[in-house]
């Protein structure tokens, strides 16, 4: 039996894929054959994107979405119905943090950030997992953080989040495998994007690269090949896992 990693005749929705590490992934999908629309909350950098996605000969749409919005993930759901059929993968890269002291933050960037992170990654599952079920096939993928393993310093709201998400990734893959839907999620290391790229340039930063055995920050292409493993046949026994793409820092002890 041949292993195939080719998404041709595949559709994928990125929710969060316009900046960042969402974008490379639905940029990767594409190359890998699969018709793709990346959405968030910004028009013009949604049509951009779609744009790119169209340059690489694959359909796309122009849908902004906001993940703590349902009617905006049904309007998603029902403009990609139209116009593509079904979605066959579904990721959730959209997402936030915010450094701040515990004991000093508010109630308002708590529940924005677990709102976003946590409630927004369920909501989109909600949202297309049952037109997968009733197909009998659905890849969905989350995005995880080394924040779903271990605390982070002043980030409370954005750890907790994270766990979550590997507890809701597990939860969900054992409810929907009986249905041919997987769910898994992929935990980038340190990888510099708009999110966070503020905070490595200070100390944090480098204490990341030290701990980091490749001693480098990730290029986001480099989740793109467990993006793709993860929504291809390759995996069709893989679900409830995360997959670590960090240069080896969950691995490492001592580096020096």
């Amino acid at each position: 039996m041949a292993v195939s990693f080719d998404l041709t005749g595949r559709t994928a929705v990125v929710v969060g894929g316009t900046t960042g590490i969402g974008r490379a992934l639905a940029l990767g999908l594409a190359d890998a054959g699969a018709d793709v629309v990346a959405t968030g909350r910004r028009k013009h950098i949604v049509d951009e994107v779609a744009s790119a996605i169209e340059s690489k000969g694959r359909r796309s749409l122009r849908a902004p979405t906001d993940v703590t919005d349902q009617g905006s993930l049904n309007a998603l759901r029902d403009a990609c119905r139209d116009a593509l059929g079904h979605v066959d993968i579904v990721v959730v890269a959209a997402g936030m943090t915010k450094r701040v002291p515990t004991a000093e933050m508010t109630d308002e960037d708590w529940n924005q950030i677990l709102e976003t992170n946590l409630t927004g990654m369920m909501r989109t599952y909600r949202t297309f997992a049952p037109g997968m079920i009733s197909r009998g096939y659905g890849r969905l993928i989350g995005i995880g953080s080394l924040a779903s393993f271990v605390g982070l310093m002043e980030v409370a709201a954005y750890t907790a989040s994270k766990a979550a998400v590997a507890g809701l990734t597990r939860a969900l893959a054992v409810e929907w495998a009986p249905h041919g839907v997987t769910v898994n999620a992929i935990a980038p290391g340190v990888f510099e994007t708009d999110l966070n790229r503020e905070i490595l340039k200070g100390p944090r930063g480098q204490e990341f690269k030290m701990r980091t055995p490749m001693r480098r920050f990730g290029r986001t292409e480099e989740l793109v090949g467990a993006a793709v493993y993860l929504a291809s046949d390759a995996a069709s026994f893989v679900t409830g896992q995360l997959i670590v793409v960090d240069g080896g820092l969950l691995a490492s002890g001592v580096n020096a």
